[in-house]
């Protein structure tokens, strides 16, 4: 069997304020997809070529310092990273995660950039002609770096990819995109492992780990200051146990 290639993408965990705990945007893939068919998932996807470009950089946010140090961790790949997180985000859930012209966090109740998600993911505009256009900054700034996990493998598709965490901005409606997913929620941790426990919330073991692991945050404060206060960002390479030999 041929090994798959491993492709480098982004995740990111947005979170919002609720009670008893806050809850976090999943989307459900469509029971057609190869990969995660049918699973809860957070919005991400792989990189682009077009995340790297150099010319992006001027719409950049300025890295704050828990940003600075997240950079060194993601290494050579950094601007790809945040950028097809942004970009992954928008295409998913209509959530534009940057700043308009006044230096507030867009309000996308305001603008009409359905035709824009459309076009982005098609490939016939990119997130830096969007930018330029609607004058736009990425908010860098609001989202932090966590981990990095690589699919085992074996399995039908292989990423590397790097998860970031943000707080969801204020004036957005998400909407999944109604092809590659077909719902959207927010839940808590504690509810969606609850219910994926019972059978009745499919998601991938990474997803689980993840939601494992902010499990251990009750408020959205809380969460937000273990993604900016971070120091150790964890590198996850699992295997999938090996065959048992049937019995004669």
């Amino acid at each position: 069997m041929t090994e798959q290639p491993i492709r480098p993408a982004a995740t990111v965990i947005i979170a919002r304020a609720a009670v008893p705990q806050y809850e976090i945007l999943m989307l459900r893939r469509t029971n057609a997809a190869v990969f995660a068919g049918g699973m809860y998932v957070f919005p991400g996807g792989k990189i682009d070529k077009a995340d790297a470009d150099p010319e992006l950089i001027n719409y950049f946010s300025p890295l704050g310092a828990p940003q600075r140090l997240q950079q060194k961790a993601l290494g050579e790949a950094w601007q790809s990273c945040w950028v097809a997180g942004i970009r992954e985000t928008f295409e998913e859930s209509g959530i534009l995660l940057a700043y308009t012209e006044d230096g507030a966090l867009a309000d996308t109740s305001n603008m009409n950039l359905d035709q824009a998600r459309a076009e982005i993911h098609a490939g016939s505009l990119t997130l830096k002609a969007l930018c330029a256009r609607e004058q736009l900054t990425l908010a860098v700034d609001q989202i932090h770096y966590f981990n990095r996990w690589v699919t085992p493998a074996g399995r039908p598709r292989r990423f590397d990819t790097r998860f970031f965490i943000t707080a969801a901005p204020l004036n957005q409606l998400h909407r999944h995109d109604g092809a590659e997913t077909t719902e959207s929620i927010w839940i808590s941790p504690s509810e969606a492992l609850q219910r994926n426990s019972n059978d009745d919330f499919g998601m991938m073991t990474v997803t689980i780990k993840q939601l494992e692991t902010l499990n251990a945050h009750q408020s959205l404060t809380s969460l937000l200051t273990m993604a900016s206060s971070q120091t150790d960002f964890p590198y996850y390479a699992p295997s999938l146990p090996a065959a048992q030999p049937k019995s004669s």
